[in-house]
């Protein structure tokens, strides 16, 4: 607890001395990687003072020449280093949500970096002990964590998720292992449903130890409960018999879950049978329930994720749901340094020794998306406005474009804290914003329901047709399986849904609206989905690569693939005439 203490301490002097502390980690990253390629155009005059104005703002395609180099051949043969002087480890996978392909990050083994994270995870786990303080014999972590498949590259470099990078590489000391209630098999097995059905079994088994329940997204754990919902009597039988079910037949993960049973459990199986057997349907609050010693249940919530939170907190009832902190592929950006807030007004501390930060003010609902080119220092951002993160991190990136969209609420001592907004638009051609979509959503749902219909959308995107004449808006949407649409009511639903569509397009936001009016984008299109049309994405989206534990339905898509491929399951077009 000392050092947790000395950790804390640490946060509050950075954050203090906010601008000091960002000009040395600049200087620091210039220092040591400025015999890199990339930076070779601008090295003749590059300091702190002249950095911003050298160096261009840059994106993933300004990286992925060097990126291709480094994954096919290797460090070996590039005199001077690409991006960094320190040895490449292996790559991270982004989510690629948006193009059904992840991203290679590069990884790089740098020192100065790994103190720069360890003061952010460190602080991150202090914080919550504040909070939830350790206890004896009630100290098992439910994490629904999946290391995913690794891939290699063409010279052999291993490829997988940020998150399961200590668990793949071998680097989890015993003591973290022996937190969680699933072993060590269960998260790098290779079929992600069969890993969740073992953590949930596992997470049974522990039922009276068990502390809290953590993943990396709400959506995750909204799978799993649902899952539970799905399976609760497979998973008593289990426990009854001590073993799982023959359907999850990856070996190296069956073996560890029989011994971590300990054999039949009659007993624990008849009590889980009680409960979920008496829930009529009702699963409100069956996390208490199932897990009686429970405190917290911890993921991210914010952004579009904050779609899940009302399903979650039903799951839930009375556990708290506390907030993840701020932490990239790239680099950690902030810390959540107040874990007891409402998911919608998470905020997040900016650590200034994790990267040099720069924020590109954003301008969501102005009738151009124009984006500004002139970015300001942490220390110049302004309370209430928006502004895109740009990051140059220890690790090879330079004035780089993160894609976030952050709004600034206030200060914590000299350093900005910020809520997630959204990921930002890719082109100065898109006219919609996630977050203008999730308001649409809303008051399309709202308008459903006030026309006393029983229709639930449960997920959700849009697309941009660019290539049509005027520009052509399509919006999916997938609807529960108890809905209306399900039943033989087809031909009033419909009727009724179309004339809900103008509540749909209000939430749009003034450029689209703006090209509307221009007749630049012609009559929206909604596509109704059949229930599990969003399930196939992920599904197609794992197979290419995009790490489980890190997965995030696209809300806003620009793959045509994802396109044709949710076109298959709709039953219902609506037209805006």
């Amino acid at each position: 607890m000392a050092e947790e203490e000395s950790i804390i301490e640490k946060v509050e002097e950075y954050t203090k001395n906010a601008g000091f502390h960002q000009l040395e980690t600049l200087r620091s990253i210039l220092q040591h990687n400025s015999k890199v390629q990339y930076l070779q155009p601008f090295i003749s005059h590059l300091d702190v003072n002249t950095f911003r104005n050298m160096v261009p703002l840059s994106s993933y395609d300004d990286y992925v020449d060097y990126i291709n180099q480094m994954a096919e051949h290797g460090k070996q043969h590039h005199d001077p280093p690409l991006l960094s002087v320190d040895p490449l480890l292996c790559f991270f996978y982004s989510s690629g949500t948006s193009s059904m392909k992840p991203k290679l990050i590069p990884y790089f083994d740098s020192t100065l970096s790994q103190a720069a994270s360890f003061i952010a995870h460190r602080g991150s786990t202090a914080v919550l002990h504040r909070f939830f303080p350790p206890r004896p014999g009630i100290n098992k972590i439910l994490w629904f964590l999946y290391a995913d498949n690794i891939t290699t590259t063409k010279c052999g470099f291993k490829v997988m998720a940020a998150s399961s990078y200590s668990l793949q590489s071998g680097k989890a000391k015993p003591q973290q292992l022996a937190v969680y209630s699933s072993p060590p098999q269960v998260f790098l097995g290779s079929f992600v449903e069969h890993q969740m059905y073992c953590h949930l079994l596992c997470g049974l088994r522990n039922l009276e130890a068990i502390d809290a329940i953590r993943t990396p997204y709400a959506v995750g754990l909204v799978k799993a409960f649902g899952l539970l919902e799905s399976k609760w009597e497979q998973l008593c039988d289990d426990l009854e018999c001590g073993f799982p079910s023959i359907e999850n037949s990856d070996v190296a993960m069956r073996e560890p879950v029989i011994k971590a049973l300990g054999g039949p459990q009659p007993e624990l199986s008849n009590r889980i049978r009680l409960i979920c057997g008496g829930n009529n349907d009702n699963w409100g609050g069956i996390v208490y329930r199932l897990w009686p010693n429970i405190r917290y249940i911890r993921c991210v919530c914010t952004g579009s994720m904050m779609q899940y939170y009302p399903k979650l907190k039903y799951y839930a009832g009375e556990v708290p749901i506390v907030g993840g902190d701020y932490f990239a592929s790239e680099c950690c950006v902030g810390i959540n340094l107040d874990i007891m807030q409402p998911p919608e007004t998470t905020r997040f501390v900016i650590l200034p020794t994790a990267a040099y930060f720069e924020f590109l003010p954003f301008n969501m609902n102005e009738e151009s998306n124009d984006a500004a080119d002139e970015t300001v220092d942490l220390s110049r951002v302004e309370v209430g406005k928006m502004y895109e993160v740009v990051v140059t991190t220890y690790r090879g990136f330079y004035r780089y474009r993160l894609g976030d969209v952050v709004k600034v609420v206030g200060f914590y001592n000299k350093s900005p804290e910020v809520e997630f907004v959204m990921r930002a638009p890719k082109t100065h051609a898109e006219i919609l914003t996630e977050k203008d979509l999730v308001s649409a959503i809303e008051n399309f749902q709202l308008a459903v329901r006030g026309a006393m219909m029983k229709i639930e959308i449960v997920e959700f995107a849009s697309f941009l047709d660019q290539e049509s004449q005027p520009k052509q808006l399509k919006v999916f949407a997938e609807v529960q399986e108890e809905s209306d649409f399900m039943e033989d009511k087809l031909e009033e639903s419909t009727m009724i849904l179309k004339r809900c569509i103008s509540s749909l397009e209000s939430g749009f936001g003034a450029l689209y609206k703006v090209e509307k009016d221009k007749g630049q984008v012609g009559n929206l299109v909604v596509f109704i989905l059949r229930p599990g049309a969003f399930d196939k994405l992920y599904e197609v989206a794992i197979r290419n690569g995009t790490p489980a534990s890190q997965y995030k339905p696209p809300k806003i898509i620009r793959n045509h693939e994802i396109v044709t491929l949710l076109q298959k399951y709709s039953f219902v077009t609506l037209n805006d005439i």
